[in-house]
């Protein structure tokens, strides 16, 4: 009844109105499309290409780098999706504004869950690899760096989106300087070479499974694309702008990713990065250059606080959709009637994951964020599928072939990072439930008109 009300209304254009509101709630429209495809890399080129080749290794070997590959298939189907969908509903939100929109309420609420939880989860992961990177003392002494931090970007974040394009721009063009520097200095090391990559044995050690849980944890290194998208409210041109910045971001940092696997392949072998808490450290020693170990930290670090700048930004605008929905308390709706972001939300994910760092484990978040995530953009793809011929760009089996992706890699996962995921949604689920029958029919967001909102 959804999808055929909006179909004699028009195209969608006119629907996504509905979910902007007007006046002094919206956020400015500040962002051209270098500034977008900035904030993508500085989401996926993060603490990603620093962290994630070992835990890769472990499972998959030399077949990481196929993963790699399967990955970035699969994200390349999320990310023309994601981008179609905010082309046509340029407001905040992303897939769950888009599952409301093609699919209803169910569908935008478990998309939008998603990506809360898993991201706030990455945010994490993020914070305390720039901790390990950039502080050498006690487990303590990284945490309350971490803490720091979140709180410092957050800070930023708070005083305007201008700001944190700005100092996104600058953190990603040293990050790509100090991976650059790396690269180069396993090649001049003289120790890299085919003969660490075991032979196409390691190719297959870890089995198709292997490959797949891979590129399952690899997904978490692209997944920033999204920033892109639920930024849309804030992109000048949205129609234009968000389908040239996403595809442009994605294939600069899946061409990243591979020159840095393969080369640190080359310079270590699997069976070193797999061991390793820093692969990247150790793929330079093992070259013969360890005295650029320096650019490494340095790299990682500034890597790590752009990804977690431009992940506080994109929850918080979920957020923010989510509470003008009343899917979450209606207080994180508000915008600063100076700053025009979504103050309230940011602040409440900035204290989520100051939680989060002072208990959680690195790598243990890594595959709960995954799970979270390729669910998210399951539900993209199934919206994408929905749309008309007026509002598509691409052609419908590239939808297919990424919500059938998502679900596979969600499948091959450890399994904890399923098990805790499968707990997460359905709390997440149950608890609208329970939400929605307190409130009754009559009010907003009731069980009777909940599919209408």
């Amino acid at each position: 009844m959804t999808l055929r009300r909006r179909k004699r209304g028009g195209t969608g254009r006119a629907a996504s109105g509905t979910a902007e509101p007007g006046g002094g709630d919206r956020l400015a429209r500040r962002l051209g499309t270098g500034d977008a495809v900035l904030i993508g890399l500085g989401s996926m080129v993060g603490a990603g290409v620093f962290a994630v080749f070992g835990p890769a290794a472990r499972v998959a070997g030399t077949g990481l780098l196929v993963g790699l590959l399967v990955a970035a298939v699969v994200a390349y189907c999320n990310a023309v999706a994601s981008a179609q969908l905010a082309a046509v509903y340029p407001t905040s939100g992303g897939t769950y504004v888009y599952g409301r929109e093609r699919l209803g309420p169910w569908w935008g609420f478990a998309a939008g869950w998603g990506f809360v939880v898993g991201k706030t989860a990455s945010c994490a992961a993020m914070a305390l690899t720039f901790a390990s990177y950039a502080v050498p003392g006690p487990g303590w002494a990284r945490r309350a760096f971490a803490a720091a931090a979140v709180v410092a970007l957050a800070s930023l974040n708070y005083r305007g989106v201008t700001r944190t394009a700005l100092l996104t721009r600058v953190l990603v063009v040293a990050s790509l300087a100090a991976l650059a520097v790396v690269v180069a200095g396993i090649a001049a090391g003289g120790q890299a070479g085919a003969a660490r990559l075991g032979g196409w044995t390691a190719v297959g050690a870890g089995g198709a499974y292997g490959v797949l849980q891979a590129a399952g944890l690899l997904f978490f290194a692209f997944a920033g694309y999204a920033r892109i998208a639920t930024m849309g409210e804030e992109v000048r041109d949205p129609a234009r702008t968000i389908p040239r910045a996403v595809p442009v971001a994605l294939f600069i940092a899946v061409a990243v990713y591979l020159v840095v696997g393969a080369a640190a392949l080359l310079a270590a072998g699997p069976d070193v990065l797999a061991a390793a808490a820093a692969p990247l450290a150790a793929a330079v020693e093992a070259a013969g250059a360890g005295a650029l170990a320096p650019v490494v930290r340095a790299g990682a670090a500034l890597a790590s606080l752009g990804a977690l700048l431009a992940l506080i930004a994109g929850i918080g605008r979920t957020a923010l959709a989510m509470a003008r929905h009343r899917d979450l308390p209606g207080w994180l709706a508000a915008v600063h009637p100076r700053h025009r972001v979504p103050h309230r939300a940011e602040v409440a994910v900035a204290v989520a994951v100051c939680a989060l760092v002072a208990a959680a484990d690195l790598r243990g978040v890594i595959g709960f964020s995954s799970f979270g995530v390729l669910v998210y953009y399951a539900v993209a793809n199934v919206c994408a599928f929905t749309q008309p011929a007026a509002d598509r760009r691409w052609p419908r089996a590239l939808n297919v072939l990424g919500a059938a992706g998502c679900v596979v890699l969600v499948a091959a996962l450890p399994r904890t990072s399923v098990l805790a995921g499968a707990a997460m949604f359905a709390a997440g689920l149950g608890g609208r439930w329970l939400v929605l029958r307190r409130r009754g029919p009559g009010a907003p967001g009731g069980v009777h008109n909940a599919r209408y909102e």
